[in-house]
């Protein structure tokens, strides 16, 4: 049986001495509590939402082609660091004032103290840069970023990058960075972009007239479409699909709605459906925050990640019904086609928000990504509603469960999981928790880092 000692947290100074969270779990069903410390690293960041190590861009690709600059140490895409999502603009003028603000932000988690970031220190716009360049603006709802800088002529000229990100999936293998976004809350139309290392939408767009760098309710539809479908309701979760299946060899990605939902996106041809509205339980339906843009209830968002051999397996947690959908996909050499789906349901689920890899798929040239599974890998599932993290197999039996708590066992207050990620390596987990910090006033919002278990 696993054992491990509680130790108390030494003192870390008044951030880290406020949140020093410890998981405690039941593990091989006897009911003893393991606990486990876990690192604060950094705080102030408002709706604190979907978090993704950066990771290796695999040569060959367009980054490390391209733009190895910005891979470079201590430069946005050094592929030590993790991007977190936020619903505020940390200062920035919004672009578009309809629209709701958010940022993701690109941090340092190496650093030996807890970083306490200015509510406003992108004020100045663009890919700002603060404390010793930890914290770094990756993109925001922000004229710096809109795709018209490279594709004036798409339907989606006037959208940014970024605007209340719920969904990060990177694709290592041979691309770029991939946002899901909700920018006129859940039930309003959804946007999904892909960016340049420097937060801008995409350039030298495989089809600048229809896309460019951002996809929008039915302004990117395929023309004809082969499958029925828009971004209808806001995007709440994205995973990279691979190459697409019609042999042209451009990326393809799956995006769920708010409305249970999903489609496709073919960086060349534009969007296409994929599955019909509730096809996953729609968090429309769900009890918490719906139409509310405040920072301290982040809109409810789901994960979604792909198990790609022996067979493609799309996973989207489904936190209002406490369940995990399994969706079988196949294809007819044009698109993906849903081939079955299974609903994964568990006692230890409660409100799953986020799925998060315990091995990614990190090397191969085809499918290296945050959101992509090792083969036959598990998986960690964040669950909102209890702050505990599930360690889980694909046939949805619980290997281990931890329950995050404070040191010593003080409550975490008003604090919530939000998301979840594991580091490349599968060493490291990182968390966002939304919510008021306990013990440092107004300041909301942090990401941790915790041991792999």
């Amino acid at each position: 049986m696993l054992q491990r000692t509680l130790r108390l947290a030494g003192c870390l100074g008044l951030a880290a001495a406020a949140l020093i969270l410890v998981a405690a779990a039941a593990d091989h069903g006897n009911g003893q509590i393991l606990v486990l410390e876990g690192r604060l690293v950094a705080v102030g960041i408002p709706g604190a939402s979907a978090v993704a190590p950066v990771g290796t861009f695999l040569p060959g690709g367009p980054i490390p082609t391209k733009f190895a600059a910005y891979t470079q140490p201590g430069k946005v895409l050094d592929p030590k660091r993790i991007l977190v999502g936020s619903t505020s603009n940390f200062g920035e003028p919004l672009w578009d004032p309809n629209q709701a603000p958010g940022s993701f932000l690109s941090i340092d988690p190496t650093g030996g103290s807890v970083l306490l970031i200015p509510a406003d220190f992108a004020s100045g716009g663009g890919q700002a840069s603060v404390l010793g360049g930890f914290v770094q603006m990756y993109s925001a709802q922000n004229a710096a970023f809109l795709n018209s800088i490279h594709n004036p002529a798409a339907p989606t000229a006037n959208y940014t990058s970024v605007s209340n990100p719920l969904g990060m999936s990177i694709n290592n293998a041979f691309g770029r960075l991939w946002p899901a976004n909700a920018p006129y809350g859940l039930p309003g139309i959804g946007s999904s972009t892909i960016v340049d290392p420097a937060g801008e939408p995409l350039a030298s767009a495989p089809n600048p007239a229809l896309v460019g760098g951002v996809y929008a309710g039915s302004l990117t539809n395929r023309t004809p479409q082969v499958i029925p479908g828009a971004l209808n309701t806001g995007a709440v979760g994205t995973a990279f699909l691979g190459h697409s299946p019609d042999g042209s060899g451009k990326a393809v990605f799956a995006v769920v709605e708010a409305d249970g939902s999903i489609v496709q996106e073919h960086t060349l041809l534009g969007l296409d459906g994929l599955a019909s509205p509730g096809t996953v339980n729609a968090v429309l339906a769900g009890n918490w925050d719906q139409g509310n843009h405040n920072q301290n209830h982040p809109q409810p968002r789901v994960a979604v990640l792909l198990n790609y051999s022996p067979s493609r397996i799309l996973y989207v947690s489904e936190p209002f019904t406490n369940s995990i959908a399994a969706i079988a996909l196949t294809d007819d050499k044009v698109v993906f086609h849903v081939a079955g789906i299974r609903h994964i349901s568990s006692t230890a689920l409660n409100e799953p928000i986020d799925l998060a890899p315990v091995a990614m798929e990190t090397s191969d040239t085809n499918w290296a990504s945050n959101t992509t599974l090792d083969v036959g890998a598990d998986f960690y599932v964040a669950n909102r509603g209890d702050n505990t993290i599930l360690h889980m197999k694909q046939d949805g039996t619980v290997v281990a469960q931890r329950r995050l708590q404070m040191t010593s066992g003080q409550p975490l207050g008003a604090l919530q999981i939000n998301g979840i990620a594991g580091s490349p390596d599968g060493s490291k987990i990182w968390v966002t928790v939304s919510g008021p910090v306990p013990g440092m006033g107004n300041v909301t919002g942090a990401v941790m880092e915790l041991p792999a278990f």
